[in-house]
């Protein structure tokens, strides 16, 4: 089977290679107060750039048809039929033929921000999203997060003891040799465009673990593990002083980004910044943060040190459970072609090594990663406090 362009574009783009290294939302210091935040959005003065390449192109979303059993994206589709309902995966169905029509989703979404945005021509609020769910709602930055998400309260507890282990760890030149590709540069000539001052140290990968970079860091690890985060990808982001990263897009809107910052020069005096649409933030050393990076988005680290945060994607909170799923298997499916054979035998097979390929490496209890499946009962699981 060969996989289309359009197949390894969909496998290209959830992998974060964007140093979202970008932040979130907090109410207080961790960013200019609401009341100067519009100004500072559009002031050359706080933004983390000043470059304004955005791409202002509005598509429209085509019809989706059911796509030919002969081809591998088709072939993956009838496999998605044979383990979900329809009515439930509808619209993972529709992403899939989408990306395999070539279609790019490119929307202004300012009036989904709160408060609305309305002049369209200035706003960089543009989302750009070749892999795209639709009906998922696009806003720049998930306030509260802390608050609203029992998994981001839990790792936010665990902070000290993340930043003393990372800190211990980068100051053994030795055990950092034990890691698996440390401080890798982009993989890719779109994500080496965003600059050769971000770099990644990562732990989980599309719902697999890292073993050698979890054992290196093994309370991060089973911090991530066992605070049941919804998450895709979990690795270090380093960026350069005296860096920056320019406008540009993570080209998939069905996983967020969250940052916990761990080392910020200048901690809260504004060198560290990262606008996401049309609003400027700064991180905080401990101030756990989220934000849609299918949104344009930039960075700048103006400091005369290194900037270190842990990154996580995490699904959308308007994904279902067998949306997620879903969304799962595709992703088995891109580095486990097997699952798509016609022999129930060989089948079987290739579902074990997937499970085996989630499966935490710091625990004996069988694990889905904490990532694109579930854990246990109750992990895994995007969560929201308050009413249903």
């Amino acid at each position: 089977m060969t996989k289309p362009t359009a197949v390894l574009a969909f496998t290209i783009t959830i992998i974060s290679w964007c140093d979202a290294a970008y932040t979130a939302r907090r109410p207080h210091s961790c960013f200019i107060s609401y009341g100067h935040r519009r100004a500072a959005s559009t002031s050359s003065l706080h933004r983390s750039t000043t470059e304004d390449d955005i791409d202002r192109t509005i598509t429209s979303i085509p019809e989706t048809k059911p796509l030919s059993s002969r081809t591998f994206a088709g072939q993956v589709e009838q496999a998605l039929l044979q383990r979900f309902s329809s009515k439930n995966i509808q619209r993972v169905l529709d992403s899939w033929r989408l990306l395999d029509m070539d279609y790019e989703h490119k929307a202004f979404v300012g009036d989904q921000q709160i408060p609305p945005i309305q002049n369209a021509e200035n706003s960089r609020c543009y989302q750009h999203a070749p892999s795209f769910v639709p009906g998922l709602k696009a806003v720049a930055w998930w306030d509260d997060v802390r608050q609203n998400y029992d998994w981001a309260k839990s790792l936010s507890k665990l902070y000290p003891d993340i930043k003393e282990e990372f800190l211990s760890v980068m100051s053994s030149p030795d055990k950092l040799q034990e890691g698996n590709n440390v401080w890798a540069g982009a993989l890719t000539t779109d994500a080496a465009s965003y600059g050769e001052g971000w770099k990644t140290l990562v732990l989980l990968n599309r719902g697999q673990w890292d073993e050698a970079n979890a054992n290196l860091f093994p309370v991060t690890s089973k911090a991530i593990h066992n605070s049941g985060i919804p998450a895709a990808e979990a690795f270090f982001a380093s960026m350069k002083p005296r860096s920056a990263i320019k406008p540009h897009s993570d080209f998939t809107n069905f996983v967020l980004t969250s940052h916990l910052p761990l080392v910020i020069p200048e901690n809260g005096n504004n060198k560290c910044r990262l606008s996401v649409g049309d609003e400027t933030r700064q991180w905080i050393e401990g101030e756990i943060m989220m934000f849609d990076t299918s949104i344009y988005h930039d960075a700048v680290n103006e400091s005369d040190e290194m900037r270190y945060i842990l990154m996580l994607r995490v699904w959308h909170p308007d994904l279902t459970k067998d949306e997620r799923e879903a969304l799962q298997f595709i992703y088995d499916c891109l580095e486990i072609p097997e699952l798509l054979d016609d022999d129930s035998k060989v089948v079987s097979l290739a579902e074990q090594k997937a499970k085996m390929m989630r499966q935490f490496p710091l625990s004996k209890i069988e694990s889905s990663g904490g990532g694109f499946g579930s854990a246990k009962k109750g992990r895994g699981k995007f969560k929201k406090k308050g009413k249903k």
